[in-house]
């Protein structure tokens, strides 16, 4: 459960911090363009001398912002590249691990349908919790039965760890005692 947390976390700070520099860059570049209160008339009296200070001013406003973006964009690169390497070479789950998985979900989805709740259609897939695109392992600890709607929704998502608590929790009602009700698994970094 810390990973997953280490690593959900890790991507929200990695998404809230690109927001905030294209806030900031967007902000900056319409701060550039407002009209100065003193304008020097030697440097104004051409068309090419008014660009080249609108241009000059914009590219001043924009280099801070531009330069973290583009930080913040080789780490998603880098982090992007991790999870490719992660990735388990076998793709779909066996039919052992399915039967497996949906015997133990009752043939339910074992998704959240809101408030916490335990979704109440059939199963029809066999969902990756932690997914299979960012390192997610095919094994029936990462196995989640799923109906399509859910499965759908889910997409390639890293779940939260509150889902991830929130799951674990519903299993132990429907789970054996003597079965793990843990959840998620993800493939080490080769």
């Amino acid at each position: 459960m810390a990973e997953l947390k280490r690593i959900y976390w890790s991507r929200q700070a990695l998404r809230l911090a690109y927001s905030a520099a294209i806030v900031w860059l967007a902000v900056s570049v319409v701060l550039a363009l407002r009209p100065k209160g003193k304008v020097d008339a030697a440097s104004t009296s051409t068309v090419s001398g008014v660009l080249r200070d609108f241009v000059d001013s914009v590219l001043t406003a924009a280099a801070l912002p531009g330069l973290l973006i583009v930080v913040l964009f080789i780490a998603a690169a880098v982090v992007h590249g991790r999870d490719v390497r992660r990735r388990d070479p076998v793709r779909r789950f066996s039919r052992q691990q399915r039967r497996e998985g949906m015997v133990r979900a009752g043939g339910q989805c074992e998704m959240e349908a809101g408030l916490g709740r335990r979704c109440s259609r059939p199963a029809e897939h066999g969902d990756h919790f932690f997914p299979w695109s960012k390192g997610g392992s095919t094994n029936l600890q990462n196995f989640v039965a799923a109906c399509a709607t859910c499965n759908r929704t889910k997409g390639a998502r890293i779940p939260s760890p509150g889902q991830q608590a929130r799951m674990e929790r519903r299993r132990r009602e429907y789970v054996a005692p003597e079965s793990s009700v843990s959840v998620g698994d993800r493939q080490p970094l080769d």
